[in-house]
């Protein structure tokens, strides 16, 4: 769909490579489109181009490709104006790194009437859900930052419990509310929620793939069921948020929005998760990050790889520094920085390997 392209490329230019020069030449070119798709499909705020919505929900029928009931299928229009919003804040900061400020007030106000009108349509205040109350309608505005002020707690509970009473904590996204499923859930306060639906292996479901013997992504959660005419056993957009929530959740290595490309990398697992142990890394444009952690009787121990010309900050999950041991020595006793912060210490490592050993944080 077109979101989905031109947000891959999006990221790939700044928040992955950083790479200021390309953004600078390519500006111009994605201008062109914002402009394009205003002129054409904006109407009243609302961007109206939209084909394919939530593609490939699970249906009410194993039998089916598509769901036809009305309570499964996302508004188009929400879909595509959440990501017009969610793309002119990316534009915002492609502005600001062509030096364009006069581009950088058009998108925030453009954004802003967006906002107004997106809340005025799909949100609905006696029930605090969004349009018809899909997962993913209440997903994305969640995701984007698009909820009223003050009601954002409320709909986010409401979107679980969906999740965990209608559909027995189990997927009901397509292509598009799964890029944003996972993460959403875990940076919400719901990291255990994200991992059963990781887990699970009944439909619909990943694991249910693989126990139903597939070794590829299906392009439907029912390829084993649905009319094959439309049933690629091959089909990666259904791994949606999976990998990027396994790496910057589970592993914890992610990149500063401030710093990002991997200059800096926060590094901050979600460790309360039913898991016992992570062996991870990721080769960045600096050299390979690495994350191995594991739980043993009440204790963490935590082994990290910064590559060269870069800092990390590593978020600990204790207050206590005497707890915390960096290569046998507590950390008070290092010139490490650290920081305090709700539940944790927040620690400035520097490039080269680190063992941390954290006691008495687990049950």
């Amino acid at each position: 769909t077109w979101p989905g392209t031109y947000i891959t490329v999006a990221n790939m230019l700044y928040h992955q490579y950083a790479d200021t020069a390309v953004v600078q030449k390519h500006y111009p070119s994605m201008k062109k489109w914002v402009l394009y798709m205003e002129d054409n499909y904006l109407k009243d705020d609302l961007m109206t181009k939209d084909k394919y919505g939530d593609w490939c929900v699970p249906p009410e029928s194993l039998e089916l490709i598509h769901a036809t009931d009305p309570a499964l299928i996302t508004d188009g229009e929400l879909i595509s104006s959440a990501f017009y919003y969610y793309l002119l804040g990316i534009m915002q900061e492609f502005a600001g790194l062509a030096n364009n400020t006069a581009d950088i007030a058009y998108y925030k106000q453009l954004k802003a009437r967006v906002l107004v009108a997106f809340n005025a349509k799909f949100y609905n205040q006696a029930t605090n859900t969004y349009a018809n109350n899909t997962v993913t309608a209440n997903l994305l505005p969640l995701a984007f930052g698009m909820v009223p002020n003050g009601k954002t707690e409320v709909v986010f509970n409401t979107m679980v419990a969906k999740i965990e009473n209608t559909y027995k904590s189990h997927i009901s996204t397509g292509v598009i509310g799964t890029q944003f499923l996972m993460r959403t859930l875990a940076t919400y306060g719901r990291p255990d929620l994200a991992y059963t639906l990781a887990s699970n292996t009944t439909y619909p479901s990943w694991g249910y793939m693989v126990a139903n013997g597939a070794t590829t992504i299906w392009e439907l959660w029912n390829g084993n069921t649905a009319n094959p005419k439309m049933n690629s056993q091959n089909h990666v957009m259904l791994l949606g948020d999976l990998l990027i929530w396994y790496y910057e959740h589970i592993a914890g290595i992610k990149s500063s929005t401030q710093k990002p490309g991997f200059k800096e990398v926060i590094m901050q697992p979600d460790f309360g998760v039913d898991i016992t142990y992570v062996n991870a890394s990721y080769n960045s444009v600096y050299g390979k990050i690495v994350s191995n952690w594991k739980k043993k009787r009440k204790k963490l121990y935590w082994s990290v790889t910064i590559p060269p010309n870069t800092t990390a900050k590593v978020y600990v999950p204790t207050n206590n520094l005497q707890h915390i041991d960096i290569n046998g020595v507590t950390v008070t006793k290092t010139n490490m920085l650290h920081t305090a912060v709700e539940n944790s210490t927040v620690i400035t490592l520097s490039s080269g390997t680190y063992n941390l050993k954290i006691s008495d944080v687990l049950k």
